[in-house]
C-alpha cells in the first residue's frame, strides 16, 4: 500500500512565499500584536483573546485551503502531456 505525501508547510512557502506568508504568518503576528497591545494598554483581555482566537482560526482555515489549492495545481500540472 502506497503512502500519500501531502504538501508540507515548507513546500507551500517555497512555491508561493508571499501568499503563504499573508495567509499563515501575518494573521498569527497580528493576533500576537493585539494581545501585547491589550496587555500594554490595559484593555480588556476578553476582546483581545477573542480577536486572537479568530485570527488563529482564520490562519488555520486559510492555510488549509491554500494547501488544497497547491495540491490540486500540482495534480493538474502532472497530468498534462509533455510538449
Amino acid at each position: 500500500m502506497s503512502r500519500r505525501r501531502f504538501a508540507s508547510f515548507v513546500d507551500l512557502f517555497l512555491a508561493t512565499p508571499a501568499k503563504s506568508a499573508l495567509l499563515s504568518v501575518c494573521p498569527l503576528a497580528l493576533a500576537l500584536a493585539q494581545l501585547l497591545n491589550s496587555y500594554a494598554n490595559g484593555f480588556s483581555p476578553t476582546v483581545a483573546v477573542a480577536f486572537a482566537a479568530t485570527m488563529v482560526a482564520f490562519a488555520v482555515v486559510a492555510t488549509g485551503h491554500h494547501a488544497a489549492e497547491y495540491r490540486l495545481r500540482r495534480l493538474e500540472g502532472g497530468s498534462r502531456p509533455p510538449n
